[in-house]
């Protein structure tokens, strides 16, 4: 399945900064664009994954 969010990325510096409207605690940062991008994507997908409900062993 494939997703797509929102990535607000904003220059701050030398630095890249990026967050996910969509994804409370979903931010990022890097030295470049796509590293900044990079970073948020792995905060949106380590967030989904602890929010994916557990199955019950029942």
């Amino acid at each position: 399945m494939r997703n797509e969010f929102t990535a607000v990325i904003e220059r701050d510096g030398d630095w890249f900064v990026a967050w996910c409207p969509e994804i409370r605690g979903a931010n990022g940062q890097g030295r470049t664009v796509e590293e900044c991008r990079e970073s948020l994507g792995a905060a949106i997908q380590l967030i989904l994954e602890d929010r994916r409900p557990v199955p019950n062993p029942c």
